[in-house]
């Protein structure tokens, strides 16, 4: 009896601990939440550089098939390969001993031209002499004049003949064309080449400065003629390239736009624009893939929008949250052109002065109020767990 009266006393005695550390049993009431604090950006007309980027490929600067002129046996290579080569320097020597024949022959006929022409001249005098007594028929005398020419002619042809003897011999000597890096030779020592192979003896490219050759589409292209025709766009004379290598690396030194094809690609669509870029050590190689960042122009009055403020709705528009009339939240459709960088550029749908929500929008409908500041990207966002440092420094 007296363990049931202790029992009873015992839960009594936890409910009334129970209901005063509930605050005496009596509901409490939440309190009533104010405007939800939101952070946004101030929308601004400023001027920004335009940029694409379009997959190239390196060109060589110049290139030269080394091909020999004359017929002959390969004596010898004069040259390493891949080596850079200067413009004149000798690469190959054929075989020389015909040539130099033809031009001892050449320069014999020429002896017995010349020597032709000194007899035929003096005949032509001394029958001028006797023609004027009559001596002689006038005939004989203009015979006299047709063969003196003719002598002359034939000292004329054999001049001609000699250097021509003297260029094959010359060209017995393959020099380079033009300054460069040479590749692997085709022929060797010993090869049989003629002035008619389709075959080159190797190829000499000039990579310092190189080409890059960069595929845009031709709407494209349109589209920013058209934005610069119109005073949309303003360009510089030599618009700036940047690279970035196959491996991801910047490239380095900038390089300029020289040209854009003007005929279209039937088949793609795309026109060619060159650019040029130095190379002194020679990185760039021709037949690389590359991918070239190009500044297309400034647009003098242009609206940016963080990228992280803006949504997409059931048809896929671009939707932002604005802070409105009154400090209440208004939905905004926007009309998109490209990313640059973190933002989106912006061309409808917002109009200077207008207050982006950056920050906090998450849980926002249209009509709440809200208590809007400027955003800080560098900012920690509201709700943020502290740090464990910071965590350890508060609990102690």
């Amino acid at each position: 009896m007296f363990s049931k009266r202790l029992m009873g006393c015992v839960l009594a005695s936890s409910a009334l601990l129970a209901l005063s550390a509930c605050g005496g049993g009596a509901p409490q009431q939440q309190a009533p939440q104010g405007p939800a604090p939101v952070g946004y950006v101030v929308v601004r007309e400023e001027p920004v550089q335009l940029t694409t980027e379009l997959p190239g490929r390196t060109t060589a600067f110049e290139t030269s098939e080394v091909r020999p002129q004359v017929n002959g046996l390969v004596q010898a290579r004069l040259f390493v390969e891949g080596d850079v080569v200067r413009k004149g320097q000798a690469l190959y020597r054929i075989d020389p001993a015909p040539y130099e024949a033809q031009v001892a022959s050449a320069r014999a006929a020429l002896t017995r031209a010349r020597s032709s022409i000194a007899s035929s001249a003096a005949l032509a005098r001394r029958y001028g002499e006797l023609v004027k007594i009559n001596a002689i028929a006038r005939q004989e005398y203009e015979n006299a004049q047709t063969t003196a020419a003719q002598a002359r002619a034939d000292v004329a042809a054999q001049q001609a003949a000699l250097r021509t003897a003297q260029i094959d011999l010359a060209r017995t000597t393959i020099r380079a064309p033009i300054t460069g890096r040479i590749g692997r030779s085709v022929f060797t020592t010993g090869a049989l080449v003629s002035a008619a192979q389709t075959n080159a003896l190797a190829t000499i490219q000039r990579i310092d400065p190189i080409y890059v050759d960069i595929q845009e589409s031709s709407a494209d292209l349109l589209k920013l003629r058209r934005q610069i025709i119109s005073g949309q766009l303003t360009r510089d004379g030599n618009a700036r390239v940047k690279l970035m290598l196959e491996d991801g690396s910047d490239y380095g030194p900038e390089g300029t736009l020289r040209f854009a094809d003007v005929t279209v690609d039937p088949t793609t669509g795309s026109q060619v624009i060159r650019a040029l870029f130095p190379n002194p050590n020679g990185l760039l190689l021709p037949g690389m893939f590359v991918r070239a960042s190009l500044v297309e122009g400034t647009q003098s009055k242009a609206m940016l929008v963080p990228q992280r403020a803006v949504s997409r709705d059931e048809k896929g528009q671009a939707t932002v949250l604005v802070v409105g009339a009154g400090d209440k939240v208004e939905p905004r459709t926007l009309q998109t052109n490209r990313a640059i960088g973190d933002n989106w550029l912006v061309t409808g749908g917002l109009k200077p002065g207008d207050k982006v929500i950056v920050e906090g929008g998450m849980m926002l409908r249209p009509g709440m109020p809200v208590q809007g500041k400027p955003w800080n990207p560098n900012a920690k966002p509201a709700g943020q767990p502290p740090q464990q440092g910071q965590a350890q420094a508060q609990a102690k």
